[in-house]
């Protein structure tokens, strides 16, 4: 897998095709900014994605990608702008109230519940999006809460055999997947999904890039992509946006962006630390 945008140049500007109202999207950032004293990590940025669809978020290193993603989830306070879901205002809503509003971020490897076994990761988020709080009543009267939910996900991700593997034991590729099964956990209309073929082998990344396309396409979701991997990037996305300097400068279907000459140039210019 290759972090290259490049196949070919064309002479053409580049373009950000106009976004709906972010104020209706199905996720819609409106004129976002988030500054770190004087540097400017996201500046101004707006996007408004349609229910179903799976937007990447791509750009060089320091483009604010990650800056971008934490002020979504609510990781980070924007220092302007908005967030809304679902024609929602969610700018000032708390991180962990989000994945019950309908978002869901997944979950790293050092997020896991290290000791626990992959079926208790995923219950024990279960147990947390249908009570609205953690159950620490596991082995007891609530053993079964969550039970069948649990062993459903972790068969959607590919983890049905592995239910009684402690998480810290899993291999790196099947502890992402048990992060994206966490998110799922909780019922989400969006979910983010950050660096989510970080690490991965070639096998691992084709096989969670299709993942990524069967639970978008099975459960309806809307989907944002931060990713590096150009690869997975162009073959599951419906739309990217481009990022550079913290700005929006390029966003539509991937044939197009691939070949815009200024996208270009940001990837060739781009080796600034990330923010």
């Amino acid at each position: 897998m290759s972090d290259e945008v490049t196949t070919g140049r064309t002479d053409r500007p580049a373009s950000v095709e106009p976004e709906t109202d972010p104020q209706s999207a199905a996720l819609g950032v409106e004129n976002l900014t988030r500054t770190f004293g004087e540097v400017v990590a996201v500046d101004g940025a707006s996007l408004a994605l349609e229910s179903g669809e799976l937007r990447a978020v791509i750009g060089p290193n320091g483009a604010g990608k990650t800056t971008l993603f934490n002020c979504v989830m609510g990781t980070l306070d924007p220092t302007a702008g908005s967030v809304y879901l679902d024609g929602r205002d969610i700018t000032d809503a708390p991180e962990q109230r989000r994945p019950h509003l309908g978002m869901a971020r997944s979950f790293q490897s050092n997020q896991l519940f290290a000791e626990q076994t992959v079926f208790e990761n995923v219950r024990l988020v279960v147990q947390t999006a249908r009570r609205g709080a953690f159950s620490m009543d596991l082995f007891r009267s609530h053993y079964d809460v969550g039970r069948d939910r649990a062993a459903e996900i972790a068969e959607t991700v590919g983890l049905g055999s592995q239910l009684e593997s402690a998480a810290k034991n899993l291999p790196h590729g099947d502890q992402r997947r048990l992060g994206i099964a966490m998110a799922l956990a909780t019922d989400p209309e969006v979910l983010l999904l950050d660096e989510p073929t970080s690490g991965m082998s070639p096998g691992a990344t084709t096989q969670t890039a299709q993942l990524i396309e069967d639970i978008r396409d099975d459960r309806g979701l809307t989907v944002v992509l931060v990713e590096h991997d150009m690869d997975v990037v162009l073959s599951v996305s419906d739309r990217i946006s481009v990022l550079d300097r913290g700005r929006v400068i390029a966003t539509g279907p991937p044939e197009e962006v691939q070949g815009d000459r200024t996208v270009q140039d940001a990837y060739l210019g781009g080796m600034r630390e990330e923010l």
